[in-house]
């Protein structure tokens, strides 16, 4: 991949992360509190109870790992692809793109899933330590995603930040695979005759 490519995709994912990451902690919270018992409910609550900043919590550990995990999707993938293709002797087929992507889904477990156990510790974290209502006044386990890290390794060893890596990658192996099997297809079909790669 070329370095241009790289920062291309470090920069979107990283934007792609700060757009949908409101949403992923509603979604977070909904799924493992009881106290949430829908999404307006869940937005006004934490409003009220943290502020804006509640919505953000443990966003900071995916954004800094973003590149990491796309230079391993896109590395993975890459290599599965000119690797199939050196040992057939022969241009890819849509089932070696599918194949790579499921690669490059399952490789990147090993670096989003300390980050994701994280993210999701901190979403799940409602108590705040700048409580925009005086009422709540329970101090939270962890001060950061850093804090969070090291306090995940200290109680449960490295295999703490791996909890859950297998769903992670039954999930992520199929979605990747899925996703560079579409984009493969449609570049495909919107590339005009004659031409390498479609137009703007």
């Amino acid at each position: 991949m070329h370095f241009a490519d790289f920062l291309a995709g470090s920069f979107g994912g990283a934007c792609g992360v700060a757009v949908g990451y409101p949403l992923d902690t509603v979604k977070v919270r909904i799924q493992t509190q009881k106290q949430f018992t829908g999404i307006w409910q869940c937005i006004v609550l934490t409003i009220r109870k943290e502020g804006v900043h509640g919505f953000f919590k443990g966003m900071f550990l995916p954004i800094t790992t973003i590149s990491m995990t796309s230079s391993v999707v896109f590395g993975t993938y890459r290599n599965c692809l000119q690797a199939l293709s050196y040992i057939r002797k022969a241009e890819n087929t849509k089932l070696d793109v599918f194949m790579s992507g499921l690669a490059g889904g399952v490789a990147q477990v090993s670096v989003m899933s300390p980050g994701d156990i994280v993210k999701v510790r901190l979403q799940c974290q409602t108590e705040s330590r700048h409580s925009v209502n005086p009422k709540y006044s329970v101090k939270p386990k962890y001060s950061g995603p850093i804090h969070c890290l090291l306090s995940i390794c200290r109680e449960q060893g490295l295999s703490g930040l791996y909890r859950g890596a297998l769903p992670l990658a039954l999930r992520d192996g199929p979605s990747f695979a899925t996703y560079f099997l579409t984009y493969h297809t449609l570049c495909a079909r919107l590339t005009p005759d004659g031409q390498k790669e479609p137009g703007v």
